[in-house]
């Protein structure tokens, strides 16, 4: 008997991960018993994928670099449809990047093909379009979501929907070593260590960096013996380091996963840009301040639009500002520095982040079942009922 062949379709970098875990988790599940086939990053590739294209063609962010790769971008979108039509799988997954990975379902689902089509990770319709839910129920056949409250948003227009919980549990940001960290920069036992994430996109770290480094001097009064740790991705590693070598505390910056989760495990408390990391600070349980700040016009159009209260998910899972959001016009030297002070010399803010976080750990599966084996049953359920029909 052939072993069951899984398409899957990654759009960018967080999407290769979370492919990568989940083509993992399919073959622990069945015992190496399955093919694959599709687009995907080198995690990917390292898991057995030969993909299609390079998953960098589709990783575009904003209009001015879209428009140019548009022919591209619509000539592999043909061939991706017509690989999986020739291929006939017994499911696509498609994996975050809805903009590509939906088109590609509904070209599917309009060519009448049996195939199962399984998204993984849900549109934010709880922040903003809901009308999405019931768009996407009409061709897809399965969801895989990151959040305990997401289902229901999807069952009510009919879509089948398993909560698996969130991928960034696996990724190690609460098995930090705080010693190994200090011993690997000649940092004494007892220096307070602030951790110190701008972003991973160059318009992030442009915004940001200036004031987060206008924030450390007014810091440096308070504590001067303050370390500031500053994790990056390689493709802003070179800015951050142009821009924080005259930051007026002793600086470092890092790369690599282990490093920065070594830097949370070392740290008194961090500031850090909305975005994934705030809940890989969660999870790790470090105290944190959100900032961010976007073209004031971008912001108007998006407050208008997203229907929840606060940017950092914690805060929404909570449902209550635990983790102080410094965002648009507040996001100054001044209000930064002061709610970090206030981490740095109140241990009572700081628990009470620490025992609210902890609380959504459990919500995202951590200690639990590991979120890419709950996502493998899920798919191969999807597929031996999807077999089952045929039969």
């Amino acid at each position: 008997m052939t072993a069951p062949l899984v398409f899957l379709i990654a759009g960018e970098p967080s999407g290769d991960v979370l492919g990568a875990r989940l083509m993992a988790a399919l073959k622990d599940a069945t015992g190496g018993q399955v093919r694959f086939a599709g687009i995907g990053g080198e995690r990917m590739v390292a898991e057995g994928l030969e993909s299609l294209f390079p998953l960098d063609e589709l990783a575009l962010f904003g209009l001015a670099e879209l428009l140019p790769k548009l022919p591209n971008l619509i000539r592999r979108l043909r061939q991706t449809v017509q690989e999986i039509l020739r291929l006939r799988p017994d499911a696509v997954v498609t994996i975050d990047a809805p903009d590509f990975g939906f088109r590609v379902a509904k070209r599917i689902r309009k060519s009448g093909a049996d195939i199962p089509l399984i998204h993984y990770v849900a549109p934010t319709v709880w922040a903003w379009r809901p009308g999405r839910a019931k768009k996407i129920a009409g061709f897809l056949d399965h969801l895989l979501v990151l959040l305990p409250f997401e289902p229901p948003y999807f069952e009510a227009e009919g879509l089948g929907c398993t909560f698996v919980g969130h991928s960034i549990v696996e990724g190690g940001a609460d098995k930090g070593n705080a010693v190994r960290f200090r011993a690997a920069h000649g940092l004494p036992g007892d220096a307070p260590i602030l951790t110190v994430l701008p972003g991973s996109r160059r318009s992030e770290v442009a915004a940001l960096l200036p004031d987060f480094g206008a924030a450390l001097a007014r810091l440096k009064e308070r504590h001067p013996h303050l370390i500031v740790a500053v994790p990056t991705v390689p493709q802003v590693a070179d800015a951050v380091r142009s821009a924080t070598k005259a930051w007026p505390l002793p600086t470092m910056v890092v790369e690599g996963d282990q490093d920065k989760y070594d830097a949370f495990a070392a740290s008194t408390a961090a500031l850090a840009a909305s975005g994934t990391v705030a809940l890989e600070l969660a999870l790790a349980g470090v105290p944190a301040i959100i900032a961010y700040r976007i073209h004031p016009l971008t912001y108007r159009l998006y407050r208008r639009l997203i229907r929840v209260s606060y940017v950092n998910l914690v805060n929404i899972m909570l449902d209550r500002a635990l983790v102080p959001e410094l965002l648009q016009q507040d996001c100054t030297p001044e209000k930064l520095a002061g709610a970090v002070d206030r981490l740095l010399t109140d241990p009572a803010a700081r628990q009470a982040q620490k025992d609210g976080v902890a609380q959504v750990a459990r919500w995202l599966g951590q200690g639990d079942v590991p979120p890419s084996r709950r996502a493998a049953e899920a798919v191969l359920k999807v597929m031996a009922g999807r077999r089952g029909g045929r039969s």
